[in-house]
């Protein structure tokens, strides 16, 4: 399975000791990587449960379950960083916002927002931390409600990455993380719909994921028909066009069509009959 990781943030080099992992095919290993970077992916399968009870705690420092973040029938974007991450984590938490912005959907209304740290040794002030950031970038302070950074113990933290497939190692040595970078879109009952690899994702994508996550419950009607002429691709992790779905879209849009120069002929028609007819009652 292809992923869409970022090379550039793998600064993994002797002199340096950067440990972070962006391949571009989380899927396969190869036997030319460093050792830190063996089974470094990220392979979610969709329609995965993930594991609602798992504890953790919020930026607040209260301590709270998953499922507190599944309800009213609203999906959940949940993404995988750590907080100390130098350069990568903090790539995929500005991409997230800067993407989301994009949208009409607001965190906490039509869906939730939750970052889930992989290290164990992240903390409540470090995870409120990063919240602030995201707010103050997202510029809509209204949605605070509908972003949630958490932290938890190494048991919580084994529970959902490895539902989502997500696999990291530690560099003791330069005390750094490799990992790769993506999000999972969450169905209201903690399932995977979709999801995206890379730090930045297309608006389109997003919009139409969450309405697919959400079972139709979030988006316009526009956003409904859109799903006929676009399909989610696990292989690319992309919305495209399908040929079948516009062919659909064409057909229902030449019918209506069709049918309105019919009823407008008509309605003419009849205009017509009854001035003649209102004429030859006059003489």
């Amino acid at each position: 399975m292809r992923s869409i990781l970022i090379a550039g943030s793998l600064l993994f080099a002797a002199a340096q000791g950067f440990a972070q992992a962006v391949t571009d095919n989380v899927g396969q290993v190869s036997t030319g990587m460093p050792a830190i970077l063996q089974n470094v992916n990220f392979r979610p399968e969709l329609n995965a449960q993930m594991p609602l009870n798992t504890a953790f705690t919020d930026e607040t420092g209260k301590s709270v379950f998953l499922e507190q973040y599944f309800h009213r029938q609203k999906p959940v974007l949940l993404a995988f960083v750590y907080y100390g991450c130098p350069m990568l984590c903090t790539q995929l938490e500005q991409g997230v916002v800067g993407s989301l912005r994009m949208l009409s959907f607001n965190p906490g209304r039509e869906y939730e927002v939750v970052f889930v740290s992989f290290d164990g040794r992240d903390s409540a002030p470090m995870a409120a931390a990063k919240k602030n950031t995201a707010i103050e970038h997202f510029r809509r302070p209204e949605t605070a409600s509908g972003w949630h950074f958490l932290t938890g113990s190494k048991e919580s933290i084994a529970a959902v990455t490895n539902a989502a497939n997500f696999h990291f190692n530690f560099d003791a040595k330069n005390n750094l993380f490799a990992h790769a970078s993506g999000i999972l879109l969450l169905t209201p009952d903690g399932r995977i719909s979709r999801y995206f690899y890379g730090v930045e994702f297309p608006g389109r994508d997003l919009r139409l994921g969450l309405v697919d996550a959400s079972q139709g419950k979030v988006g316009t009607p526009v956003d409904k028909a859109l799903l006929y002429c676009f399909q989610y691709d696990p292989s690319t992790a992309h919305y495209s066009a399908t040929i079948l779905g516009v062919m659909r879209i064409g057909a229902v849009l030449t019918m209506a069509g069709l049918l309105f120069v019919i009823l407008f002929f008509r309605r003419r028609e009849i205009r017509a009959s009854r001035t003649t007819l209102s004429q030859q009652g006059a003489h």
